[in-house]
């Protein structure tokens, strides 16, 4: 089995310019929320392909962005409690999290 990312240039640039628009609206705050968009991005556009069959079958990410906000919250304060060190360590744990709610269909 190998992984097969599909990202391209033009999808990774608007996805950038969405979320820093977002985030100087929103003064920061959205970049709290940003991970776990970051990490469904990257899953939905990703296969696993089997080598002997050559078989395609896609990731699916079921997370969304607004179902951990206690989760949110609480790493904000972390974050802000560390001076934004905090938030290095936020980004792996919604990977971590965005992962183990991932599915091959």
């Amino acid at each position: 089995m190998n992984i097969k990312a599909n990202l391209s240039i033009l999808d990774i640039i608007g996805h950038l310019l969405i979320w820093v628009v977002l985030t100087i609206i929103t003064f920061g705050i959205a970049l709290f929320f940003f991970p776990y968009s970051f990490s469904r991005f990257v899953i939905n556009r990703t296969s696993v392909v089997d080598i002997a069959t050559g078989a395609e079958r896609k990731m699916v990410c079921d997370i969304n962005i607004f179902s951990n906000i206690g989760h949110i919250i609480l790493w904000m304060i972390i974050s802000i409690l560390t001076f934004g060190l905090g938030y290095v360590f936020y980004f792996y744990r919604v990977w971590n999290y965005a992962l183990n709610n991932s599915r091959i269909q």
